[in-house]
């Protein structure tokens, strides 16, 4: 269990709600253990709702309506949060729209589950809806996953890919966490303090309260929770009464279609996510947002890995690879060997600039690569052809060092020189001194 709690940092697209101390994404993501990926909650069912397949609902926001199973609260905290969410209709919208090709897909997950609907709605607050979010303490993702609950989630970060930031994945993964904390505490409210604070410490304060003979609900323990976690829940209920009603407060949310936004597409061969676009008729940054967790510019193949599409879009990628007829990927690995490889005789060896070598491995201004990290580079031959192998995919790492600067070296040598022949004056004074006194 990693107790911790996260500042989310707001990312150009989170600035939308960092003008207001209230309307920070909470980014706390605690630990579980792997045995948790099982685990399945008991939660009823709100009485109101219906299966999945019986929704007569044409839009999804009517949808999360229906599907509200979490007791309200109604308190000072919850009013003044949804008194600064409602006055930034704009951000909410703006929000809402980022939501847009997620919220099918995760209430449909939420109902397969039983669980209430308005959990939809927590990526408002972990991280606005920004898939690319990242806090300070390296939560990724619309659910705010640190590397290590990721790993107990089996999210699979490596060199390629961060499965935090991919909408499937990292989804179930929230969930099943969600539905362990609900089975561990038997309350949606304490389950989600746990995931803002950690289930250790809540496990605590309950114990604490139930030796003193106190109530352990979640308005009753708030007062011993840090100002994150006694906000957490608040939060979630003021834009749960926004979507209720949002033109009570003069929001106007995006109108989502009750159907899916986008289909998965297994590929078991490498392509290059500007190749995959293409193929699929999207701009890059459409492609994107949509397989967000493809960090680098190829994306490589096996057995689970998936892209997705709009429905569209996907018939469209399928006809034009079937015509293809090229290579679909232009990238392999190179392992540095030398601890003197620079960037500039690596983008010679392999046909191309350093630009193209730095911005593919992230490489930072005036650093270059140490021995033993593996970075992606061009293919330059047929030998190149095949598919970057699973174990590199698997174990490849990259570390950086600065740059050594030649203007260093070089007036390192000229002080040398210029000592040198300081010694050699001295010397030379030395010794015609030495024979005048003969």
């Amino acid at each position: 269990m990693h107790d911790m709690i996260r500042n989310t940092v707001a990312t150009a697209a989170l600035a939308l709600l960092a003008t207001s101390p209230l309307t920070h994404a909470m980014d706390n993501a605690p630990s579980a253990t792997a045995s948790a990926l099982n685990a399945r909650s008991t939660a009823p069912l709100a009485p109101s709702l219906l299966k999945a397949d019986e929704y007569k609902e044409t839009d999804v926001w009517g949808r999360i309506r229906s599907g509200y199973a979490i007791p309200d609260i109604d308190n000072s905290l919850v009013q003044r949060h949804t008194q600064a969410y409602s006055a930034r209709p704009d951000s909410l919208k703006r929000i809402s729209g980022r939501a847009s090709p997620y919220l099918y897909h995760i209430v449909q997950e939420l109902e397969k589950r039983g669980m209430p609907t308005e959990l939809a709605l927590l990526p408002v607050i972990e991280s606005a809806f920004n898939p690319q979010a990242l806090s300070t303490a390296d939560a990724a993702g619309l659910w705010q996953f640190v590397p290590g609950t990721g790993k107990d989630y089996d999210l699979k970060q490596n060199m390629f890919k961060d499965e935090r930031r991919g909408v499937l994945a990292s989804t179930d993964a929230a969930l099943s966490y969600l539905q362990r904390l609900y089975t561990m505490f038997g309350d949606w409210q304490l389950a989600l303090a746990a995931y803002n604070w950690g289930e250790g410490n809540i496990q605590r304060i309950v114990k604490k309260n139930q030796a003193l003979g106190k109530p352990t609900d979640f308005e009753s323990l708030a007062e011993l929770m840090p100002a994150e976690t006694r906000n957490y829940v608040p939060k979630l209920q003021a834009v749960k009464n926004i979507i209720a009603n949002p033109a009570q407060y003069n929001v106007a949310l995006p109108a989502i279609d009750n159907q899916p936004y986008f289909t998965a597409i297994d590929k078991t061969s490498d392509i290059d996510v500007a190749v995959a676009a293409q193929l699929a008729e999207m701009s890059l940054d459409e492609f994107k947002a949509l397989n967000p967790q493809f960090k680098k510019p190829v994306i490589t193949g096996g057995e689970k890995t998936k892209i997705l599409l709009p429905k569209a879009n996907a018939e469209k990628f399928q006809l034009n690879l079937a015509q293809w007829g090229r290579e679909l990927s232009s990238w392999t690995t190179h392992k540095i060997t030398s601890a003197r490889t620079s960037i500039a005789a690596l983008a010679s060896k392999f046909g191309t600039t350093p630009e193209v070598i730095r911005q593919a491995n992230n490489i930072p201004a005036k650093s270059t690569v140490t021995a033993g990290s593996t970075i992606l580079v061009p293919k330059v031959s047929a030998s190149n052809a095949g598919d970057i192998a699973e174990n590199i995919i698997d174990n490849a790492v990259v570390a950086f060092e600065a740059e050594r600067s030649p203007r260093v070296k070089a007036s390192t040598s000229r002080y040398k020189a210029k000592a040198a022949t300081s010694s050699k004056n001295r010397i030379a004074r030395n010794t015609s001194s030495k024979r005048k006194q003969r």
